[in-house]
């Protein structure tokens, strides 16, 4: 099978029991790996919360060529591909390019990616599935080895678009943005932080399409996703390698590295035309709102609901309310693979009012501190009227971190509760 996957790397903190997964998600990026397992300070049916680009399918992390080398190709045993495999990036090709390290807070999982310098004082593009869910965002300038701790300005899942600022950045080496417009037959070079090991590596290209559209397979708790107006090239792009740099000959960026192919010896990689993920990177930087984008950190309430769907299968907001599967993990693709303990607790939840089913609750979380436990379900915010679960992450997203809120709810033994609760910073969107 011949699919795309994000580039996102995902790598295993040995303090905590976990698997490490390959991650494939259809077009919207290139192959990632990600690390998810039960977190000693979370509860056991809120520890598989559900990332935004998780959908395991293999078991171990996608390198652009075939498991079995002899499996196609000629009688050397090659894999019959004359692409070229990537090599450790020039100084000049790393120019401008940042490595990326998150923290998954609420997932005790860690991720890698790559970034593209767009300002001296420490402005960075990034793609938004590379920091989406993470707590904590290091970067580290690949030129220099110096590393620092990076906030999130702004995101745009639909264009899969981040800015962050690095903190106490300055004299910088912005990359050089390409000022022609790239055509079919030119010569590109993707780097990045190829399978999340933390050296940059550059694999020569060729521009074969314009204009691409890329999908996503709707696995887990992702519905698929779409991205129009991709730059398609077939060069060797890995897990890790989101949110690099697209070079052209002369060494200036045109598009930012976001999806490949997997399951073939040839691989397709897909870049985000770098004038649009500019323009998406603007109205962030600008402060201005759109309809898609989250500025800044999302409000949190800290905890995850029962899916509203009859299909069983988690959703996420991303907005507070990060909604799980209550159970077996199967939300990150592989049951039984993470969050396996438990249910949650659902006692008299059928007979309930209308609202948002709780199906597990973050510890030292607003949702915590408030008394909620798995199997209330809550039934308002403030005003708002709660009838499921993405009612809730409705209401949540239209506050800020910081925000004071009343929220009723009713308990297993159909109790009804209320407490002001002041919503928290959440992981990134």
């Amino acid at each position: 099978m011949n699919e795309n996957r994000r580039t996102r790397s995902g790598h295993t903190d040995h303090s905590h029991p976990r698997r490490r997964l390959a991650m494939a998600v259809t077009a919207a990026a290139a192959a990632l790996a990600l690390t998810v397992g039960t977190a000693a300070s979370l509860p056991a049916v809120a520890a598989s919360h559900a990332s935004t680009i998780a959908a395991s399918q293999s078991a171990i992390p996608f390198t652009g060529q075939p498991t079995d080398p002899g499996q196609e190709g000629g009688q050397d045993g090659s894999n019959g591909s004359t692409q070229q495999e990537a090599s450790p990036a020039t100084t000049e090709e790393s120019t401008g390019v940042v490595l990326i390290d998150t923290q998954l807070g609420y997932e005790n999982a860690e991720a890698a990616g790559t970034g593209i310098v767009l300002s001296k004082d420490g402005l960075v593009l990034t793609n938004n599935h590379v920091i989406a869910d993470s707590t904590k965002i290091s970067v580290t300038v690949a030129a220099t080895g110096k590393t620092y701790e990076a906030s999130v300005v702004g995101s745009d899942s639909t264009e899969d678009v981040a800015v962050l600022q690095l903190k106490d950045a300055s004299d910088l080496q912005p990359a050089t943005v390409d000022d022609d417009s790239v055509t079919v037959g030119d010569d590109v070079t993707a780097v990045g932080n190829s399978e999340g090991q933390g050296q940059l590596q550059a694999a020569d290209g060729t521009v074969t399409d314009l204009g691409a559209s890329v999908t996503t397979t709707a696995q887990g708790s992702e519905d698929s996703e779409t991205l129009n107006n991709m730059i398609q090239v077939q060069a060797d792009i890995v897990s890790g390698d989101s949110g690099g740099a697209l070079l052209d000959d002369e060494g200036e960026v045109v598009g930012m590295n976001t999806a490949a192919s997997s399951g073939s010896a040839t691989v397709t990689g897909f870049a985000i035309p770098i004038e649009s993920a500019l323009s998406t990177a603007e109205s962030i930087i600008d402060g201005e709102q759109t309809s898609t984008n989250t500025l800044g950190y999302p409000a949190f309430l800290g905890i995850g609901v029962q899916q509203d769907s009859q299909s069983g299968q988690s959703s996420q907001s991303g907005q507070g309310s990060q909604s799980i599967q209550p159970g077996d993990g199967s939300s990150n693709g592989q049951s039984g693979q993470a969050g396996q303990s438990s249910q949650p607790s659902q006692s008299g939840s059928s007979s309930q009012a209308a609202g948002a089913v709780v199906a597990g609750v973050y510890e030292d979380t607003p949702a915590a501190e408030a008394g909620l436990t798995a199997g209330d379900t809550i039934t308002r915010i403030s005003s708002t009227q709660i009838t499921d679960g993405t009612g809730l992450s409705s209401a949540i997203a239209e506050h800020k971190p910081g925000d004071t809120v009343s929220l009723s709810w009713t308990d297993a033994d159909g109790q009804t509760h209320t407490a002001k609760v002041t919503l928290a910073e959440g992981p990134a969107a």
